[in-house]
């Protein structure tokens, strides 16, 4: 059996790839309505932070078995 951590890094790093995909998308071709916070890139950050996150969870207990 697998850690629940396992699955909550796995979950994490897909999710990540996709926010940050879509924040590539967005960077690339912006819309048309302005937000208070658009320059930032929000979906960049969080997208990059949950991919990070995820990814360590991942591998760090991709070999333990309980």
């Amino acid at each position: 059996m697998k850690p629940i951590w396992y699955f909550v890094g796995l979950i994490l790093l897909i999710m990540g790839g996709i926010i940050f995909l879509n924040g590539i998308y967005q960077a690339l071709y912006p819309e048309t309505v302005n937000t208070v916070l658009k320059e930032t890139h929000p979906s960049l950050w969080w997208g990059a932070v949950m991919v990070l996150f995820g990814a360590v969870m991942f591998f760090k207990t991709k070999n333990q078995s309980v």
